[in-house]
């Protein structure tokens, strides 16, 4: 790996949490991550998903134990105050404190109301599963993973419509509290992630029954969809192909994701021109994916192209309320590390 990746990979990670490298020892065990990641109190769900799992890749590639203590103390901030009420009074409903995630996680939105109020998103609970399983697999303790199993139990009977109809579905985004949904229609890659992501938290657990139910549940949604249809979304095609790792058909999706890639790339052979209708994240998210996924190997160079345009043209220092979630993916996107299937297997 070249030091200027590494380099860029801590400087987009310090912009959200602070000069950890400068900490000792001592300090990384009472660290308190800064309220930064751009959400409610501080706080914000797939920022932080993706804050833990770059820990852990940090932690990987230094052998430094420093960073799991950063990591444990992300988890345990995320789920002290996205798992409360936004008034942080109280617990989700749901919750208490034998199953801290009874309740689900708060996306971590600022707004209480309006169009684009605070809430749950199945795609997001499922990201913070991941995280807490990668910790799982990075520590060797599987409280974690069973953390996430736990909010995976929590919330699925939330999420779905229908559920013991031949037809079940799924909502987009519930109420903080999950006692009704804020969006009704069906997340385009939702029913991946819960089948892909249960799938891993059962395998990773001595219950190897888990969450069988559950998994059998998103099997007959996809069941009905027949077959998944990639976007041309840049996030969506890269969370997809990020998934492709852990799915039997892993080679029909990647194929599919690539060819949108393909048609993405061809309609845009100057790829600066379109940037402003287009957030570095998601795109920073699309790298991710390609860069997880083997049967992308020959978009490497596209990928690095679309990473150093981004980087180009953001400002330093960035600002904003995009800021915390840009630099999170910009980490993952250059080094994925963590995302990938076989990282922590020696």
């Amino acid at each position: 790996m070249a030091k200027d990746v590494l380099i860029r990979f801590l400087e987009s990670m310090e912009s959200v949490y602070g000069p950890f490298q400068m900490l000792s020892a001592t300090d990384c065990k009472q660290w308190t991550p800064p309220p930064s990641s751009g959400g409610h109190r501080g706080r914000y769900l797939w920022t932080d998903a993706f804050g833990v799992i770059n820990f852990l890749t940090l932690y990987r590639l230094n052998s430094d134990q420093n960073y799991l203590h950063l990591a444990d103390s992300l988890i345990a901030t995320v789920h002290q105050v996205l798992g409360s009420t936004r008034n942080g009074g109280s617990r989700l409903p749901g919750a208490t404190a034998e199953n801290p995630l009874g309740g689900g996680l708060r996306i971590g939105k600022e707004d209480e109301h309006g169009p684009d109020a605070d809430g749950q998103y199945h795609h997001y609970l499922t990201i913070w599963m991941f995280a807490l399983n990668r910790m799982s697999l990075a520590t060797g303790d599987v409280k974690f993973n069973n953390q996430a199993i736990s909010l995976a139990k929590a919330i699925h009977p939330r999420f779905l419509h229908n559920q013991i109809s031949s037809q079940p579905r799924m909502y987009w985004k519930m109420t903080t509290d999950m006692s009704a949904p804020l969006v009704s229609g069906e997340g385009n890659t939702d029913p991946l992630n819960g089948y892909a992501v249960f799938r891993l938290l059962q395998q990773t657990s001595p219950d190897k029954t888990a969450l069988q139910d559950e998994i059998n549940d998103y099997k007959r949604i996809l069941d009905r969809r027949v077959k998944h249809v990639v976007t041309q979304d840049s996030l969506d095609i890269g969370m997809t192909l990020w998934l492709t790792q852990w799915l039997e058909d892993e080679q029909t999706l990647a194929e599919q994701c690539i060819k949108q890639l393909d048609a993405l790339f061809k309609g845009d052979t100057n790829l600066e021109r379109s940037m402003k209708y287009r957030l570095a994240f998601r795109d920073f998210g699309m790298c991710m994916g390609m860069a997880c996924c083997s049967a992308a190997t020959r978009l490497e160079t596209r990928k690095d192209e679309i990473v150093a345009m981004w980087e180009r043209a953001l400002p330093e220092p960035m600002s904003g309320d995009l800021q915390p979630i840009t630099q999170v993916m910009h980490a993952a996107a250059l080094i994925p590390g963590g995302n990938k299937n076989n990282f922590y297997i020696d």
